[in-house]
């Protein structure tokens, strides 16, 4: 009893501990993107950074109360319509991460693009496009994520045969057609905005790289360059673009050991764990480390 009890204080302090601080620095990226856009012209690109760390505070504080409850053994503390509300909003809060960082991308594209080119000519439309966006993100990933709501219930009413997967929840078994369909929808919306994502991220790096030249130009010919703040603030999404791409994909990989394992791997589980909060805790510190950079160019425009 006393080294289980040590194990789940130990799990409970490995998941809470980046939980916790990746909920302060989202809370801070938060606050100062909303103090920004009160106080200068209001801009599309503070809109969405303040529902990215909105998005990823909902993520963290979800995965801490599901981690915490099931490293308790509290199987019994919310029921089904915890589990239900736990991983619905789990599921939504993840797509409108997807969603949020696909057109968080495009619209940086189209700050640094030049005017006369195509992605240019969007510049005075993108702002008022925004707040639709994100709207259609929220309805979008909502309908998605239906099929969880007549799935999931708490493993602590576990009377039908069931497909685990979580130690605090479960997923009944329901038709494979509809869950076929649910799940050609999320790797539809995936593809998509990560394709949008890709897109975007190879022009900024085009830009950032004429940009390059340029600046070598003058530089040999002994003129003083200071690099724009728009492409300071171009690679910063393009760090945060890694970084998601890096927790996304290797998430999928490991999931899908996990799925053709024979045995169940805690250190693994643990893992998988992590990497589905890692984007999360992980991109509000690279904004407050670029925040600099960020915003010279966002109060600048």
């Amino acid at each position: 009893m006393k080294l289980e009890m040590a194990l789940n204080v130990d799990e409970i302090t490995i998941f809470l501990l980046p939980t916790g601080l990746g909920t302060m620095a989202n809370v801070s990226v938060f606050v100062n993107q909303i103090c920004t856009f009160v106080s200068s012209r209001k801009k599309s690109i503070h809109l969405i950074l303040i529902h990215l760390a909105f998005t990823n505070i909902i993520m963290l504080l979800l995965k801490g109360t599901q981690i915490t409850i099931a490293a308790l053994g509290l199987k019994h503390f919310l029921g089904d319509l915890g589990c239900l509300i736990i991983f619905y909003l789990r599921r939504v809060a993840r797509g409108l991460s997807i969603c949020t960082s696909g057109l968080l991308t495009v619209v940086q594209a189209i700050i640094i693009s030049p005017r006369a080119s195509w992605w240019g000519s969007l510049k005075l439309r993108s702002p008022e496009y925004v707040l639709l966006s994100l709207l259609f993100f929220w309805i979008l990933n909502s309908v998605i994520s239906m099929n969880i709501l007549h799935s999931i219930r708490n493993r602590g009413t576990n009377t039908l045969q069931l497909s685990i997967n979580d130690r605090y929840c479960y997923f009944r078994k329901e038709s494979q057609k509809i869950n076929n369909i649910f799940l050609m929808l999320m790797v539809l919306r995936d593809a998509v905005f990560q394709g949008a994502m890709g897109g975007a991220s190879g022009y900024m790096v085009f830009l950032l790289h004429k940009h390059h030249q340029h600046v070598l130009y003058l530089q040999n010919s002994k003129f003083l360059y200071r690099t724009p703040p728009e492409l300071r603030a171009a690679q910063s999404v393009l760090l945060l673009m890694l970084c998601f791409l890096f927790f996304y994909w290797t998430d999928c990989f490991v999931s899908l050991h996990l799925s053709f394992s024979w045995k169940n791997d805690s250190l693994t589980m643990n893992f998988q764990e992590f990497l589905t909060i890692g984007y999360a805790v992980l991109s509000p510190w690279i904004l407050i480390h670029r925040d600099g950079h960020l915003a010279k160019c966002w109060c600048a425009r």
